[in-house]
């Protein structure tokens, strides 16, 4: 019987389909994407991961028994993406303060207050679920994308085709099947739930970067 992570994984898979055909990921494959996208892209993911890293947080205290408290304070010391970060705003020449003083777009701030509010008001078991499709779905990238021959694109390309994710999707998968393993309906449903809406944000945050969304106001 598949676990409860992969029966997530399966339901979700149309959403997923569709971020892996985003024209987004098709330029950055193809070279063509304009860099002031990616720069974009850049600084918005930067804010995300500050969210992603602040919900992690949060769920620690959760946390059922010693070990699992081990296991996700490890997640939280370990922001795997930012060295990439590091070396990429320079190459695409963002100022650290660039960065930092950039505003979340409506679809980033939107995704971060689910992943803030699950973990805020529901347990592991959603907060995790809730968390487990960002890395999961770029670790997928090696094989829905591949290595690009861009300058630039490519460096970004390789962090994933190099499976530097995949103790992440590992130690997030371990956590919503232990969460599932002793969870009632009611909380699977919850948790199901946590991780579609959490694939919907996926698809509109590269939807967003495509299109530099803006505040209208």
């Amino acid at each position: 019987m598949a676990s409860f992570s992969e029966q997530l994984r399966n339901e979700a898979e149309p959403i997923w389909r569709r971020i892996f055909e985003h024209p987004f990921l098709k330029e950055i494959k193809d070279g063509t994407l304009p860099e002031e996208t990616f720069r974009y892209y850049l600084v918005q993911d930067y804010l995300y991961l500050e969210g992603f890293g602040r919900t992690v947080a949060l769920a620690l205290a959760k946390a059922p028994d010693s070990q699992t408290f081990k296991e996700l304070a490890h997640r939280v010391m370990t922001p795997v993406e930012r060295p990439l970060h590091q070396k990429l705003f320079q190459k695409a020449g963002i100022s650290d303060d660039e960065a930092e003083k950039g505003i979340r777009s409506p679809a980033n701030t939107a995704y971060v207050d689910h992943m803030l509010q699950t973990a805020s008001l529901r347990g592991l078991g959603p907060t995790a679920a809730a968390l487990l499709p960002c890395p999961w779905t770029y670790h997928l990238l090696k094989d829905e994308v591949g290595q690009s021959d861009h300058p630039l694109y490519g460096q970004w390309t390789s962090f994933y085709v190099e499976g530097l994710l995949e103790g992440s999707v590992e130690a997030w998968r371990g956590f919503v099947d232990q969460m599932a393993s002793d969870a009632s309906p009611a909380e699977l449903e919850t948790m199901r739930q946590s991780f579609l809406t959490s694939s919907r944000y996926e698809y509109m945050f590269w939807d967003a970067a495509y299109n530099r969304q803006q505040w209208p106001v």
